[in-house]
């Protein structure tokens, strides 16, 4: 192993947020360490072959690799070597919809005994609010004296290479120290930063996810509604936003899913005091859409048992091969349930459990779009039933 000094350190750099993220920075001319416990996903990096989708980032990794700005470990002792430390990990919430804080407490343990005198440690996951503090009073109780900031990620997965040099970097530091140096990092990358307390960030990365969750809950409690009153809800939608501004960021309906949306509205809950009836309703709303739909289905056949149901799409959005926390995967137990075969297929995501396009378009009596894939736009059906909330097949919203 070498001992060669390393510009940065991105720990869990084997995810969709951490990886693209060192790559940027390696291709910013830095030599980058991507430490990650999974020992399989560093062997796939290393052999230049990426472990998801990620838009340009197929050809910038073995570019990146060839140059030698790119060293992966699943050893902790990689922190040693580096006076900028990156955490990127999951921050899940627990089975009461609370925040959990047990992957902060494993990380501090892991990285305590290996952080440089002096060097800047910087959060990125989304975090329930007082967590940098949390790890900044945890660290120094183990006799590491460094420097924390909290500067979370705010890229659309697929578009990260994209985003990391666009978008502005909010810096959220409750010391000057530690927000110039965090400051002067993401200049590397090129976006302009914006300095707020810790908190205030912690604040804004969870606010912003929130108020995209309760837009889509909207959306989505506008169909519902629309369509209990038998509306055809496209037109209602093509009324409202036709050239008239104040409506253009009212979404389509869709599912609302994917490993943020849902666990910040609930991190956000966990943290007020009145427990956030707005951000409970939109869960309400968002994670109902399924059974909307399976209840839809029942009422118009009287029963979906002995049916063969095909799901278009597995993954939580279009064009990706993520499938954490995907509705579809609830939309296959409720019509399972209700005693409907059900075929499922995604282009991007490998699964044994999946079949080719052609069997569920062979076998299936009803289609539900899943995921709006470009691949299943204005899709040959041959007349078969479909249901695409999304209105993202050729027909408009179907029901």
């Amino acid at each position: 192993m070498t001992n060669q000094e390393l510009d940065l350190v991105v720990l869990g750099g084997g995810g969709h947020v951490g990886l693209p993220l060192a790559l940027a920075f390696a291709d910013s001319g830095w030599k980058v360490g991507v430490y990650d416990i999974d020992r399989s996903k560093i062997e796939q990096i290393g052999r230049g072959d990426m472990p998801f989708l990620e838009s340009g980032a197929d050809e910038l990794l073995p570019r990146i690799l060839s140059a030698g700005r790119l060293e992966l470990s699943a050893d902790a002792e990689m922190v040693g070597r580096t006076d900028r430390l990156l955490v990127v990990v999951g921050t899940p919430v627990d089975e009461f919809l609370g925040p959990s804080m047990t992957v902060f407490e494993h990380t501090v343990a892991a990285i305590a005994p290996h952080l440089r005198v002096g060097a800047l440690v910087v959060l990125r996951s989304t975090v329930y609010p007082g967590t940098t503090e949390y790890v900044t009073q945890q660290l120094a109780a183990r006799g590491s004296k460094v420097d924390v900031a909290f500067c979370p990620e705010r890229i659309a997965e697929g578009h990260a290479l994209e985003e990391l040099h666009s978008l502005p970097q909010i810096v959220g530091a409750d010391d000057d120290g530690a927000a110039k140096r965090a400051a002067e990092m993401f200049a590397r990358l090129g976006p302009k930063t914006i300095r707020t307390s810790s908190k205030e960030a912690e604040l804004a990365k969870l606010f912003t996810n929130t108020w995209r969750y309760m837009k889509f809950a909207v959306a989505n409690q506008f169909f519902m509604i629309a369509d209990q009153a038998g509306v055809d809800y496209g037109n209602v939608l093509r009324a409202i936003r036709d050239d008239y501004p104040r409506a253009r960021d009212l979404p389509g309906p869709g599912f609302a899913a994917g490993p943020c949306l849902f666990k910040d509205a609930m991190q956000l809950a966990a943290f007020t005091t009145d427990h956030f009836p707005l951000g409970q309703a939109a869960m309400q709303v968002n994670e109902g859409l399924p059974a909307y739909l399976v209840s839809a289905l029942e009422r118009r056949y009287g029963t979906v048992r002995g049916k063969t149901v095909g799901i278009l799409g597995m993954a939580f959005k279009a064009e990706s091969d993520d499938t954490r926390a995907s509705l579809s995967f609830k939309l296959r137990k409720l019509l399972t349930w209700a005693g409907a075969r059900v075929l499922c297929t995604d282009p991007y995501v490998p699964d044994d459990r999946f079949v080719p396009l052609e069997q569920v378009l062979a076998e299936s009596e009803i289609l539900i779009l899943g995921a709006p894939h470009a691949a299943y736009r204005s899709l040959d059906v041959g007349g078969k039933d479909v249901v695409d909330v999304w209105g993202a097949m050729g027909g408009g919203i179907r029901l």
